[in-house]
């Protein structure tokens, strides 16, 4: 559409969140961010750091993105060009904290493997592993379509 032609495009709001493309991805990125969190707390592995940092960016996504696509649904964004640039912002900063999370997890997760791990445990720390790149991508495509709608306004 041409911006001259008096379009202006507008974020969604209520339910509409679960028609567009970059919103669908809400209820993925807490699903699966949720079975991080959830898989992470399971486990008992040594040492914890990298653990505890997993579960901090864990906690702090799923509540933040909680919260946005709550914003979102209830239709609290007015919608405003700086809304559109906080979504790109937020999805981006989410992207590289679960990347950063995601790295020492694997690699926890393949020093258990030399260890005399439990298997349960090791299952699930695989299992958290996978989840953890799985969340990853997610938040990194609500970012590039998200960058893609601010750069529409």
């Amino acid at each position: 559409m041409d911006p001259s032609a008096g379009y202006r495009p507008r974020l969604p709001s209520g339910f509409a969140i679960c028609a567009s493309l970059p919103d669908i991805l809400y209820l993925p990125e807490l699903v699966f961010g949720g079975l991080v969190w959830i898989l992470v707390a399971c486990t008992y592995i040594y040492p914890v750091n990298p653990q505890a940092w997993v579960m901090a960016v864990s906690i702090f996504c799923f509540i933040m993105t909680f919260i946005w696509m709550f914003v979102f649904l209830c239709g609290s964004h007015n919608d405003r060009y700086a809304w559109a640039a906080a979504d790109v912002f937020y999805h981006f900063i989410a992207t590289v904290l679960y990347l950063g999370a995601s790295v020492p997890l694997a690699e926890v997760t393949l020093f258990m493997s030399n260890y005399n791990a439990t298997l349960v445990y090791y299952q699930m720390d695989i299992s958290a592993v996978v989840f953890a790149y799985i969340t990853t991508l997610l938040y990194f495509v609500h970012t590039v379509f998200s960058a893609i709608r601010w750069k529409s306004f």
